[in-house]
């Protein structure tokens, strides 16, 4: 999957996270909790949600890695690959 696809499968997530944001301003570098007033039980859920869409293991100790659009999606391309990998 490229980095294009990886990123409007993280913005379709995020527009169930938060239906009323305008994913299109969503700065890339900066905070989603912040930017999207997502608190931490949403992002808990955004990340179970990245979990199942992309079928991988996303553990809690990378979660900060996470909290960009670019660092997610960065993120999950690194770790797909690795998965392909394996």
């Amino acid at each position: 999957m490229t980095s294009e696809e990886t990123r409007q499968r993280v913005l379709e997530m995020l527009g169930r996270m938060a239906p009323e944001a305008d994913l299109e301003a969503i700065d890339p570098r900066q905070d989603l909790r912040e930017h999207l007033d997502l608190d931490s039980m949403d992002f808990l859920n955004f990340a179970l949600g990245l979990n199942e869409l992309f079928g991988l293991d996303v553990p809690e100790r990378d979660y900060l890695r996470m909290s960009t659009l670019d660092g997610c999606v960065g993120y999950l391309v690194d770790r797909s690959a690795a998965e392909v990998q394996r």
